[in-house]
């Protein structure tokens, strides 16, 4: 007997945890016929209760899961990244036909989005990364998404994803990044930026409460005029909400009763892992990661404050001079990573547009902001701009912050306030600024011990002394 195509799903979901479970009521509420399949009935019976209004329906067996979709079968995974991963698809392969497309949406590194594509390829299915974000939240009302690889298996979504994406100006923050694994390796980078931003902010809260001596409702009372103007963006406003929640064991506030030691799940290191390889510097990036590592060591850094002494962190600038270094800092952070993006779409042939890239970051995603839309603008007059300190728009941002960018660096510096990430990033510019940096006396020095010989500034040529 013919399978009835018409009665079947569009699309199935496997991994019905929060992510999950969640973009599928979204495409539900968008009217799309789709399932989810997961082997916890837990899982289940949470999308069948909360999608009762669409009648979804799960499956925790997945030969009849497999046979409740359209074909070709289009499924999306969102299970945990790495061996889970291969661990699914082998057994999904037995299962597909040839044509049918598989969805990669988990935080994968992009090596393995490579790998998968090609040992794919030749069993005949279809596979493409698609980076995610925008959390629990984004995921139910309207994320951001990067999808890469096989074009003819993206525009057989296209319309559900642009349907479910956040929309900015009614423009759905989804395009098609490009092939390979081009749209996890923006995701990645996405998330590096995301590090960065949030150091700069928790280095931002350091700097009011020790240096400045604010109370917690202070500095929620500077983040939320902050979050009013320039500086406007999803992870300053969540960050204002953090100051007035009162914990519920003591008297105290929440953010005063979390031990300072910071977690990660490794795209921000990947980011730094891929720059390094490519030999382009983000060094904001990498003093997030950096310092969430140092966070760890809590006991001997409460060692070492006893033997060298508490600082005595009490520092003069205005709130203006700190805003400008913040403002300064984030603009630096976004730059490094789509200077990344410039490299990484030239060494792996991504093809990536820039301009669209900061189109679809705009909305739904978590390092979405107001400037992001200066960012789409610069990149849309000139999208085949090197780096975005190349725009004329920014370069004038940037000259109106930078002097109180200096006085804030220069007073946490004198006070013994650690600021690494504001530090670095005001490095990174004077040096990027540099027609000549001091790097001549590295390559006499190399060619002095070892003769790795060295470039002249008269002539061509490789050119090795006698230093001895």
């Amino acid at each position: 007997m013919a399978n009835n195509d018409s009665k079947k799903y569009k699309l199935g979901m496997i991994g019905l945890g929060t992510m999950g479970r969640n973009l599928l009521l979204n495409m539900a509420d968008k009217g799309f016929s789709v399932t989810g399949y997961d082997k916890d009935q837990k899982m289940i019976a949470k999308l069948e209760d909360e999608g009762k209004n669409h009648n979804l329906e799960g499956f925790d067996n997945i030969e009849n899961f497999i046979d409740s979709l359209q074909t070709p079968r289009t499924l999306i995974l969102l299970v945990p990244a790495g061996p889970i991963v291969d661990s699914v698809i082998a057994e999904l392969k037995p299962l597909l036909s040839k044509g049918d497309i598989i969805i990669d949406s988990g935080n994968s590194h992009f090596s393995d989005t490579n790998r998968r594509v090609a040992e794919l390829e030749n069993d005949g299915l279809h596979f493409f990364g698609m980076g995610i974000s925008g959390g629990e939240e984004g995921a139910r009302f309207g994320p951001s998404m990067m999808p890469g690889g096989d074009k003819n298996a993206y525009n057989v979504m296209k319309d559900i994803f642009e349907a479910i994406a956040a929309k900015v100006n009614n423009d759905p923050c989804v395009t098609y990044i490009g092939p390979g694994a081009s749209g996890h390796f923006v995701k990645m980078v996405h998330n590096g930026i995301e590090y960065a931003i949030m150091q700069l902010l928790a280095e931002t809260y350091g700097i009011l409460k020790n240096g400045l001596g604010y109370s917690n409702q202070e500095i929620h009372n500077v983040f939320k005029k902050w979050n009013e103007g320039r500086l406007q963006s999803f992870l300053l406003e969540i960050t204002t909400d953090i100051f007035p929640v009162k914990d519920t064991e003591t008297p105290n506030d929440l953010l005063d009763m979390i031990k300072d030691e910071a977690r990660s799940k490794g795209t921000g290191k990947w980011t730094s892992e891929v720059s390094m390889e490519l030999q382009l510097p983000v060094p904001t990036i990498n003093e997030a990661v950096t310092n969430r590592d140092l966070s760890k060591y809590k006991a001997l850094r409460v060692s070492l404050e006893e033997a060298f002494g508490k600082k005595d962190s009490k520092i003069d600038i205005s709130i203006d001079d700190l805003e400008n270094a913040f403002y300064f800092s984030m603009i630096s952070a976004y730059a490094q990573g789509l200077h990344l993006l410039v490299q990484a779409s030239k060494e792996y042939k991504y093809e990536l547009k820039l301009n669209q890239i900061a189109k679809i970051w705009r909305g739904g995603c978590i390092i979405r902001a107001k400037f992001l839309e200066d960012i789409y603008q610069a990149y849309d007059k000139n999208n085949s701009l090197e780096h975005l300190f190349g725009d004329a728009g920014i370069q004038k941002i940037i000259k109106s912050t930078l002097a109180g960018t200096r006085k804030t660096v220069a007073a946490c510096v004198s006070s013994g306030i650690g600021i690494p990430a504001f530090a670095s990033t005001l490095t990174y510019f004077d040096t990027i600024t540099s027609a000549r940096m001091p790097s001549n006396l590295i390559q006499a020095q190399r060619d002095f011990f070892g003769a790795h010989t060295f470039e002249r500034i008269d002539k061509e040529g490789v050119f090795h002394a006698k230093w001895n």
